[in-house]
């Protein structure tokens, strides 16, 4: 084949593939923003590793779109989400006033416990409950399943919970003492084996169901018909497998099955 007519023919396979892009995936037509939240496996800053960010990279790849990833507090997320200043951010979780302003895809799903203190002597949700020397910490703008957001809220009402930034302060308040108590889930457990409250603290079922968590779309820059081109991304990297993947190198292969196939 004459090279003119080779050029010609690449040329015209390269603008077909981009109008199928277009016609079939997400809008790629102005750069994005992601943003990840440090939270266990889920991403730590100090390896720049974990679940959400393979699932970053595997999802930006499927778009082809320029996203750009950054990293920030889980209320900062929120308020830019709900403003439009954010795209998206991963691994939420929904509920009456998010709905408002969020759209989720869903990947997994998983339930949340109560880490306690041993010397409590606690053995069930309501034990912490009733116990009114008992303080709870949790992370600022987090919520949770059914069971563990009463207790917060119902908490919260008596003066008796601790708000963070994150992980590693309720970790050190909790092996001083200061709280007894804090809502964990299993991303959280190699952290928890690894620190110095391992020996001293115990898993305490919530009686909650698992709670799906997915990608979430601002309603302010993403819109409907995008959002449902994102899901269809989601929902072909569960099919073919490559979330189960992505989870099962963290997790023991039934974890990871039961996470993802929820």
């Amino acid at each position: 084949m004459p090279r003119p007519l080779c050029r010609l023919l690449l040329l015209v396979l390269l603008c077909a593939a981009g109008t199928a892009r277009a016609v079939g995936g997400p809008d790629c037509s102005r750069p994005m923003t992601l943003a990840l939240h440090e939270h266990g496996l889920l991403y730590s800053s100090g390896t720049g590793a974990g679940i959400d960010k393979d699932f970053a990279d595997e999802l930006i790849k499927r778009s082809g779109c320029k996203v750009t990833v950054t990293i920030m507090s889980r209320a900062r997320i929120w308020q830019l989400i709900e403003s439009g200043a954010l795209d998206f951010s991963l691994s939420g979780i929904s509920n009456e006033a998010r709905d408002k302003y969020a759209g989720f895809a869903w990947y997994f799903a998983n339930k949340y416990y109560l880490l306690v203190r041993k010397d409590t002597k606690v053995q069930k949700i309501a034990d912490f409950e009733n116990d009114p020397q008992l303080q709870l910490g949790v992370i600022r703008s987090f919520r949770y399943s059914k069971n563990a957001n009463r207790l917060v809220d119902q908490l919260n009402t008596q003066h008796r919970v601790s708000y963070s930034s994150g992980l590693d302060p309720l970790y050190d308040v909790l092996a001083l003492n200061r709280i007894q108590g804090m809502i964990i889930e299993p991303f959280d457990y190699s952290q928890v084996a690894g620190s110095s409250i391992r020996d001293s603290t115990i898993i305490v079922d919530t009686g909650d169901e698992p709670i799906p968590h997915g990608l979430i779309m601002s309603k302010q820059s993403v819109t409907p018909g995008e959002q449902d081109k994102w899901r269809a991304l989601v929902k072909a990297m569960h099919a073919d497998g490559t979330t189960l993947r992505i989870f099962a190198r963290y997790f023991s292969p039934d974890l990871a099955k039961a996470m993802v196939n929820f």
